[in-house]
């Protein structure tokens, strides 16, 4: 006769995950009124938008919700209920996340989006009264340099320009002037001090003021905390801000423009954001890569866009806008010539920087466009094109280099001319490291608008860690550099008329050199 075993007795753990899993359902069996209460109601639905003579708009994808291990939630192999609660929540925070990255249409109060940390505690306050791959630290350029130069009024701007100093009452590391990456920047185009501002990946703007200095501390006191400097931080945008544009006839309007699709202007006097445009349809996806106005037509505003497209808008004259499709990859940068602002260059992914006449727009729907007047290939894709006020062209690319292009007869052009191929070959080819990887920013020339001593000169990132300064005739002037800069200062201006150069790094920390 076989023996009866007798039953196991239940280990402790067993019977707390089966008190668990009891407890669960009891906690669940409303799981319909829950989730109905978590997942948000449907936005009723919109009217067809009013269709635009060009490509298929993108959309706006929804975050899916990250998915996660039923057995590290805890939740029961076979507890349907427990996961559906899970993949409702899931869904829900995703939607959170994702409207953090929507664009406001309303005017923003800058008291209400003023940057959070104690780097940007002066807010709306710090603005007020104003306008009352690389091998690091190692010198392409140097005093030998300027010593074997020749001529007399090169070797003077040489030296002018490789005195420009530090920044000295705060290091850059101390100079926070945005929370993220720097991906944007400008000087104010007054003269009575340098003021700097910055737009970062995340949408948030900062301003600083290059005129303030330390106070006085004492000296034998080891203990003492020297305060950090008065910057101001405000959220204007949701996503990654592209351009900085000043207006000439405004000195307190500050526009921007941003990943998120939207150009906004700043009133520094009010201390109000206002939406200046954005798609008419608000789903529509369409960000903007950069933005530039023209000193004869400071009420029309260019923009161009990351699908290929370049836009024009009056901001007197709402849904005034025409979009051109240019290109069929992504524009990642472009200018107006500032004397001649009917001819407009834009730099591609397709490899090609290439020169239009919006005196010759021509064509129906998408196929409008204006006069293609001439282009140009690089080996390797183009990131920006840059006019000077002297009819040059910079770029930079991928193949390393930095092309100048000399258009000083461009004002001699007729409408919708072609440019003979001769003309379209680069002057000057200037080696530059432009590998910039994932963590620093593109590297773009950007030319000084306005210089007093006459003389075209631009501004560029180094990798070493420097900015390099050129001139039009593709010599270098000088490479700025200094104790304490410990990151790429990848986003690099002049002032438009002073001999002030700043340049941001992807920590969201300012080199200013004066």
């Amino acid at each position: 006769m076989p023996i009866k075993k007798e039953p196991a007795e239940m280990s402790a753990f067993e019977r707390r995950r089966l008190e668990n899993i009891a407890a669960n359902k009891a906690l669940l069996t409303d799981i319909s009124a829950t989730a109905k209460k978590v997942i948000p109601d449907k936005p009723a639905p919109k009217p067809a938008a009013k269709k635009k003579s060009r490509s298929e708009p993108v959309k706006r994808e929804p975050a899916r919700p990250t998915r996660m291990s039923s057995r590290l939630a805890g939740i029961d192999a076979d507890n349907e209920t427990l996961k559906r609660k899970m993949e409702v929540e899931a869904e829900f925070e995703a939607s959170k996340v994702q409207a953090k990255k929507m664009r406001i249409g309303d005017d923003l109060n800058l008291g209400d989006i003023v940057v959070d940390g104690k780097k940007y505690g002066s807010s709306v306050d710090g603005i007020k009264g104003i306008f009352r791959g690389a091998e690091p630290g190692v010198r392409t350029f140097s005093e030998e340099d300027i010593k074997e130069t020749t001529d007399a009024g090169l070797k003077d701007l040489h030296l002018r320009m490789s005195s420009l100093k530090l920044y000295e009452h705060w290091a850059p590391n101390d100079i926070k002037i945005t929370p993220q990456r720097v991906y944007a920047l400008g000087f104010h185009p007054i003269e009575d001090k340098p003021i700097i501002f910055a737009g970062d990946k995340e949408g948030a703007m900062g301003v600083f003021d290059g005129s303030q200095t330390t106070p006085e501390v004492d000296d034998d006191d080891e203990d003492v905390d020297v305060p950090d400097p008065v910057i101001s931080a405000f959220k204007t945008h949701a996503r990654t801000i592209t351009s900085f544009v000043f207006s000439r006839t405004d000195a307190n309007a500050v526009f921007t423009s941003s990943y998120d699709s939207s150009i906004r202007k700043m009133d520094l006097d009010k201390g109000v954001s206002t939406q200046i445009f954005a798609p008419q349809d608000a789903d529509e996806d369409m960000p903007i890569s950069a933005l530039d106005v023209a000193p004869s037509e400071p009420n029309i505003l260019y923009f161009s866009t990351l699908d290929g497209s370049v836009g024009r808008y009056d901001i007197r004259a709402p849904n005034s806008e025409e979009i051109w499709t240019l290109s069929e990859q992504k524009i990642g940068g472009f200018s107006l010539h500032p004397l001649q602002p009917h001819l407009l260059a834009t730099a591609s992914l397709d490899r090609t920087v290439k020169i239009w006449d919006l005196r010759k727009i021509s064509g129906k729907g998408d196929l409008r466009h204006p006069a293609l007047l001439g282009e140009h290939s690089s080996r390797l894709s183009v990131s920006h094109a840059s006019w000077s006020a002297g009819g040059q062209l910079a770029t930079s690319s991928y193949d390393d280099t930095i092309k100048i292009y000399n258009f000083a007869d461009a004002g001699k052009w007729s409408p919708g001319q072609d440019i003979d191929e001769s003309v379209l070959e680069p002057a000057h080819v200037i080696k530059h490291n432009n590998q910039t990887g994932r963590w620093v920013t593109i590297l773009k020339p950007q030319w000084q608008q306005r210089p007093k001593d006459g003389i075209q000169k631009f501004a560029i990132g180094n990798m070493n860690r420097f900015v390099d300064i050129f001139a039009s005739d593709g010599s270098q002037l000088a490479q700025l550099g200094g104790d304490g800069i410990t990151a790429v200062p990848a986003v690099a201006h002049c002032h438009p008329s002073m001999d002030w150069v700043a340049g941001g790094n992807g920590s969201g920390k300012l080199c200013l050199w004066t």
